[in-house]
């Protein structure tokens, strides 16, 4: 009797256990979440995978010559290289990062630290309505407004003053990789701007109150203190724009000119590997040539997915180093 009694007890108790598990969907909500990030990461691999094996004629014609390659030549010789476009990619999107860091930091800093209130939720508004713009409005009004009043006389400029060097040698195109340059630091700076100003906010206030309380300014408390203090996130958040800028197509596609240019010049028009791909893809009329436009796919692909996994990092360690028990 007395066993049987504990054994009645112990299934009740067991019971009692799976529905208090339940009662609440805690481990409903817990097994969905779990479904939901293998599914990203399932896709992410599948991506992968199909891109891989969709460009296996062009990396067993090129191997690894299709890198460093600066034959493009689909019409008569059937030769594909990659360096053109990896060399135009990475031109204007660490150009569109040296105009739009400064900027991004200014706007981080003035929506976390010194706007007034009244106007840090408008100004918060407008950073996250410029990210919300298609590019291929960027791209139109960078066509038909941004190079004829903007690019083309800077680049002129550049060209007068500077055209001994071979970054800004003639003639003078509208556009031009400086032009895709320009477009891509202001669809970057919204992003770097937000995760930025997240990352000040996330510092605690205490770091503030302790540089102004030994007599800094306000300069010094931001610059000595706020921006040391979350470089680790602002890195993370620079690095992120740099991968939004490397895989951009519609935009660029439409004002960097589109012309196979290997000089150093920035005035000249180039290609990034996005805007062949959009470009060309509907052309390739044979299986090599979708391969190796594939290929530059990969590339781009493994590109964006090494610099986004280091952007989280980086915003991991600023995120851990500033929660509450790190600093217990």
């Amino acid at each position: 009797m007395a066993s049987e009694a504990q054994v009645d007890a112990s299934q009740q108790t067991l019971s009692h256990r799976i529905v208090a598990a339940w009662k609440h969907g805690d481990r409903l909500y817990q097994g969905l979440i779990l479904l939901a990030t293998l599914l990203v990461l399932l896709l992410v691999v599948l991506i992968g995978y199909e891109l891989w094996s969709t460009s296996d004629l062009s990396r067993k014609a090129f191997g690894l010559g299709f890198l460093t390659s600066t034959r493009w030549d689909p019409a008569i010789d059937r030769e594909f290289g990659a360096l053109p476009f990896i060399q135009g990619t990475l031109i204007t999107s660490v150009l569109a990062l040296i105009f739009a860091v400064p900027i991004s930091l200014g706007v981080a800093v003035l929506l976390s630290d010194l706007a007034p209130n009244w106007l840090r939720q408008p100004l918060n508004y407008l950073v996250e309505l410029l990210a919300a713009v298609p590019s291929v409005v960027f791209g139109l009004w960078g066509l038909f407004v941004f190079i004829p009043a903007f690019v083309k006389p800077t680049g002129e400029f550049l060209n007068a003053s500077l055209g001994f060097l071979p970054f800004f040698a003639g003639p003078v195109f509208g556009p031009s990789r400086l032009a895709a340059a320009f477009i891509l630091a202001i669809m970057v700076m919204p992003t770097i701007a937000a995760i930025s100003r997240d990352v000040f906010r996330a510092i605690p206030n205490n770091q503030r109150e302790a540089a102004l309380a030994l007599g800094a300014t306000r300069w010094e408390m931001i610059s000595q203190v706020l921006i040391p203090y979350g470089l680790s996130g602002i890195w993370g958040a620079i690095i992120l724009g740099f991968g939004r800028a490397l895989g951009e197509t519609m935009a660029v596609t439409m004002v960097i000119g589109n012309n196979l240019d290997l000089t150093a010049s920035i005035l000249h028009p180039g290609y990034t590997m996005a805007s062949i791909i959009a470009n060309e893809f509907t052309e390739a009329t044979y299986p090599l040539y979708v391969s190796a436009l594939i290929e530059i796919g990969l590339i781009l692909f493994i590109m964006t997915l090494f610099l986004n996994l280091g952007a989280r990092f980086l915003i991991y360690r600023v995120a851990k180093r500033t929660s509450p028990e790190a600093r217990i």
